[in-house]
């Protein structure tokens, strides 16, 4: 946290940035209280990124590691691109949630730790064998030890709660302590509460009267002798929001559907960490959205083929294990040339995996996962906010094209957040839909001389009725062919109207000086990490430069040519080398790849260790 002036007389001192983490049993509200920080931030005119961490465990025993949920939040003075790479602060609402993340805290950091958990049962819970508040353990930290429990029970001792409902208030008090802390305002979460609890007096009162404590025990204790200031940012000029990534991903496909002037239609299966997707969409019924919750994955990819069959913009969306069921079934939208989007927020794997944890495993999935030559064209997100664009971006590709489309985002930009700048209506990309009327000339595999996307013939059409289905067709009439040169005809007229996408999206540009010594390329949710570092390469006089892909079939045409200027390329993955393995195989470079597969996104430092050694 640098310092850049104290304010003696108030005991402010204003600081450029910090990175704070909320932990405790998954019961204690942690993503309630990391989400208003984050949100009072963000009115604050603060640039914000956020790591909400969910236990994988649906009913973990209370107390134990299994059970911990965090809640991380870096919020800025200046630009940042990523949730920071440890926390400066760690409010810790019992031991499971403090062995768990201290070891993440900085060295000198503060440890704001509630002591009334600190009983012999949960230490045993946690695996101490002794109190680590008297075993001098956590000597290298600023501990504030505070009976946070106690305390905010006799916050609410007047009013007619039991001790259980009472208790699950201390969040609230945790979060008051935090916004005196850091000089944060109460009022926004005060108009929060006042609108989530009108219809529960009590709990309204009880939730207000927590927070309200809290702010005042860290203005009055002199525990506290110094809260922090952090100035708003100097971000572009325009109207923002703060947003997750599903919440953009979710805008951007209703995006799509206004600019298209045709109704949306979304089916899926329940599935972390895309289910806030489904969420969002069915609160959009107003735009004309058809929100559909299937009785499983391959349900929910067959009703969306089925509307896009009937001039909809059909959509799914899933996790890995739930691509794995629906492959079949995107084979037969490859099959039928139907524009269908596929969005894979991918998770830990193999199988249930790690359900709650990031992951970027999901490449090679999307490009080979289907039986026979299948192609499909795959847009990934690099940002919380930039999931609105490429979600659009799915949806232009698809019909432009008429061909299924995989749209991928993850874990971490799925449930982290950012600013997001709202675009100007007028400034989104064209989607231009032409509908076959004509029936003069018809055919269903007719090719367009550009994009070789065949018609879109709605059903019920006068003299338009056509055969659809799974089995090879005729090249121009879609009849039924087993004839072998039509079938490698077909195989290779699919894989080239893919190829001629590339003539249709943007280049890739670079981060940096055009050739050097080394290129970093990442695609998905390293963006900002991978970012971050080049530029602090880059500080140090380095010959260091990145590029992020975005779209990832076909690859942008001047990749190649890009690659061959620097004398070596990293290629850093949240897996064990997927897009390495591609550019391999396709530019015939030898990329070097920085792998990791922990469930959580890569660190700053961690890429500035690997390019420091790679330099």
């Amino acid at each position: 946290m640098p310092v850049i002036e104290t304010e003696k007389k108030k005991d402010l001192i204003e600081i450029e940035n910090v990175t704070i983490r909320f932990a405790g049993d998954s019961g204690d509200g942690m993503q309630l209280t990391g989400t208003q920080f984050t949100n009072t931030s963000a009115i604050l005119g603060n640039d914000i990124s956020t790591l909400p961490d969910f236990p994988a465990e649906i009913r973990a025993p209370a107390g134990s590691l299994p059970g911990v949920s965090g809640f991380q939040i870096n919020f800025s003075s200046r630009d940042i691109r990523t949730p920071g790479d440890e926390p400066n602060v760690l409010v810790a609402m019992n031991p499971a949630a403090l062995k768990v993340n201290l070891g993440d805290l900085e060295k000198g950091g503060i440890l704001i730790i509630n002591s009334d958990a600190f009983a012999e049962l949960n230490l045993k819970k946690a695996g101490y064998e002794k109190n680590p508040l008297e075993d001098g353990s956590l000597s290298a930290y600023r501990v504030i030890s505070i009976p946070l429990t106690e305390l905010n029970l006799n916050a609410l001792k007047e009013l007619s709660l039991g001790k259980k409902e009472a208790d699950r208030c201390k969040n609230f008090f945790a979060l008051g302590m935090m916004y005196w802390l850091y000089d944060r305002p109460l009022e926004p979460t005060l108009k929060w509460i006042q609108s989530k609890f009108q219809k529960n007096p009590v709990i309204l009162e009880a939730n207000t009267r927590a927070l309200r404590a809290g702010y005042n025990y860290a203005d009055t204790t002199e525990l506290f002798t110094t809260h922090y200031r952090v100035r708003k940012a100097r971000l572009a000029p325009g109207k923002y929001r703060n947003i997750t990534g599903n919440e953009a991903t979710a805008l951007g496909f209703i995006a799509a559907s206004q600019v298209a002037k045709r109704p949306l239609f979304y089916a899926s299966y329940p599935i972390t960490p895309a289910s806030d997707i489904l969420h969002e969409l069915s609160r959009h019924k107003n735009f004309g959205i058809k929100t559909f919750q299937a009785e499983d994955e391959i349900a929910a990819i067959t009703a969306a083929i089925g509307a896009s069959f009937a001039g909809h913009l059909g959509l799914t969306g899933t996790s890995g294990p739930g691509v794995a069921l629906k492959s079949e079934a995107i084979g037969l939208a490859v099959m039928t040339e139907l524009p269908v989007v596929i969005a894979n927020i991918q998770r830990g794997g193999p199988s249930t995996g790690l359900p709650t944890k990031t992951e970027q495993a999901d490449l090679l999935q999307a490009m080979f996962g289907r039986n026979g030559e299948c192609p499909v064209p795959i847009v990934a997100a690099a940002t919380p906010s930039d999931c609105f664009a490429m979600a659009f971006e799915a949806f232009r590709i698809a019909t432009m094209f008429m061909t299924p489309v995989f749209y991928l985002s993850d874990g971490y930009l799925g449930n982290g957040s950012e600013p997001w700048k709202l675009p100007k209506v007028d400034e989104l990309p064209k989607i231009d839909i032409q509908y076959r009327t004509d029936p003069e000339g018809f055919h269903p595999y007719l090719r367009d001389d550009a994009t070789l996307a065949r018609p879109w013939a709605i059903p019920g059409t006068p003299g338009l009725e056509h055969r659809i289905g799974g089995l090879e067709k005729q090249h121009i009439t879609g009849n039924v062919s087993y004839h072998p040169d039509n079938h490698e005809f077909m195989v290779r007229l699919r894989a080239e109207k893919v190829a001629r996408i590339a003539n249709f999206i943007p280049d890739v540009e670079v981060f940096g000086q055009p050739e050097g010594k080394v290129l970093v390329v990442g695609w998905g949710g390293t963006n900002g990490a991978i970012t971050s570092a080049v530029e602090a390469m880059q500080a140090r006089g380095k010959s260091v430069s990145s590029v992020h892909l975005r779209h990832l079939n076909p690859f942008p045409k001047n990749l190649g040519a890009v690659l061959s200027r620097f004398e070596k390329v990293l290629v850093p993955e949240l897996n064990l080398g997927q897009l390495c393995l591609l550019l391999r195989a396709r530019y015939l470079v030898d990329a070097i790849g920085f792998n990791k597969v922990k469930g959580h996104p890569f660190k700053i430092s961690e890429l500035v260790g690997e390019l420091e050694e790679l330099v």
